[in-house]
């Protein structure tokens, strides 16, 4: 029999407890980071100026419990020189999709980065380097897949870049036409070797 002092002191022991709430936050943790065996993934084609091949940039999320949450990146290239830079990039950031409560952070650290050769415009925005293009389609993925909403000026934005492509395809493809002397009509093009019209039919080859 254990006798106490009236100046005894009796303290739970809460340290079990403590480690127990520990293990079960990093169990919950660990199965939140889990890759479920099939993904939803979007695949964006981008070409830049810092590199010579496109590079094909895949990009993965999860729906849980409706809460969508990128996690992970791959990069594919054909050119065989960059698969070690891009491998070391694609698991860096795929680790942080899986363990950041939010990612956004990365592409401000990706567009802070500059190419010590300078930077470069595409289609009337200037990216400091090749990184900064990434980021670029990582924030586009996040709009696209609504795991953020877009903002209306980017909306605004989007749709202006939208407008401006098209109206530079369709001056494209007025340039590529010629008058048709048979009908009159800007509607004439060439093909391999042959002139034929659209609109009339009208056809001429040469001999």
């Amino acid at each position: 029999m254990i006798k106490l002092n009236p100046s005894d002191i009796i303290k739970e022991n809460k340290e079990p407890k403590k480690k127990a709430i520990i293990q079960d936050e990093q169990e919950q943790e660990s199965a939140s980071n889990i890759r479920p065996e099939v993904v939803d993934a979007k695949v964006y084609k981008l070409k830049s100026a810092f590199v010579k091949n496109s590079v094909f940039i895949t990009l993965s999320y999860v729906n849980n419990n409706g809460v969508l949450s990128p996690i992970e990146i791959f990069i594919n290239s054909k050119d065989l020189t960059k698969t070690s830079e891009y491998v070391v990039l694609t698991r860096l950031i795929s680790a942080i999709f899986r363990r950041s409560t939010n990612p956004m952070f990365i592409l401000e650290e990706l567009q802070g980065i500059f190419d010590p050769n300078g930077g470069s415009f595409k289609e009337g925005k200037y990216y400091h380097s090749f990184y900064s293009e990434i980021a670029d389609v990582i924030e586009r993925f996040f709009y696209d897949v609504k795991i953020i909403e877009q903002p209306e000026k980017k909306k605004a934005e989007v749709a202006s870049s939208l407008t401006m492509g098209q109206s530079e395809m369709s001056a494209d493809m007025n340039a590529a036409f010629r008058i048709c002397p048979a009908c009159g009509g800007k509607s004439l093009k060439t093909e391999n070797g042959c002139d034929t019209c659209v609109e009339c039919g009208y056809s001429k080859c040469d001999k």
